[in-house]
């Protein structure tokens, strides 16, 4: 707003009113949310498998005496195997005292110290064979299967591409079908990725016992993005 005020003997005065008091809103940009999700399916390439052994004896020295003596031949075959003194590690040891009850009482029978180690197999081939040794070395148990890939963080980013580009596929047709088109991508929220390993059967003594090296089918790893893209419209 402009006012103009002329008096007599006075300057000539002018007030000028902010314009941007008087501009109207600016009007929000239309906008449109999607979903994505990529989903990178491949072949494991590494296993761990868990060995233990178990001992007893009627003292806890004599215990963890025999069950180092039962737990030395298998390191000594695996790695006499080729496997890497790194891709061996102790994961769980414990001894414990066991109890009978007679005539309502609680009596001792012994201590039992177990020793659990964890195998790297890196050569997934292997993991039939190494299973068989371990048991053949001494151990006690076997299992604890499990698979995982040597190179996850390219795997990851991989299905999290494929879930951006699969949201703003989903934005372009839904603009398209509104009439429109997308200007630009202005928020992404990602929601991590969910990778699920096959699940292998766990392997007993008495299978590789019936059978030298059993084989492993270790099936497929899935890595799982999600995203959430917020996109202008033109």
């Amino acid at each position: 707003m402009i006012r103009l005020t002329i008096r007599a003997g006075a300057a000539l005065m002018l007030w000028l009113m902010p314009a941007a008091a008087f501009a109207q809103q600016p009007r929000e940009a239309a906008a449109i949310v999607t979903t994505g999700e990529g989903v990178v399916q491949t072949a494991p390439d590494r296993a761990w498998i868990a060995v233990t052994a178990e001992s007893r004896a009627g003292s806890p020295r004599e215990a963890q005496r025999r069950n180092a003596e039962a737990m030395q031949p298998v390191h000594e075959k695996l790695r006499a195997a080729r496997v890497a003194a790194d891709a061996i590690r102790t994961i769980a040891y414990d001894l414990q005292q066991e109890w009978d009850f007679v005539n309502n009482r609680r009596v001792s029978r012994g201590y039992v110290a177990r020793n659990t180690i964890e195998v790297r197999v890196d050569a997934i081939e292997r993991a039939g064979e190494l299973l068989e040794i371990a048991v053949a070395s001494g151990a006690t148990s076997v299992g604890g299967l499990r698979f995982d890939v040597k190179d996850r963080g390219r795997l990851e980013r991989e299905a999290l591409r494929l879930a951006v580009s699969d949201a703003r596929a989903k934005a372009d047709v839904a603009a398209a079908a509104a009439g429109g088109a997308v200007a630009r991508v202005v928020r992404i929220e990602e929601h991590g990725v969910v990778s699920r390993p096959p699940v292998p059967v766990m392997a007993v003594r008495e299978a590789l016992q019936a059978s030298d090296a059993p084989p492993i089918a270790a099936g497929q790893m899935e890595f799982r993005a999600q995203v959430t893209l917020t996109a202008e419209l033109k």
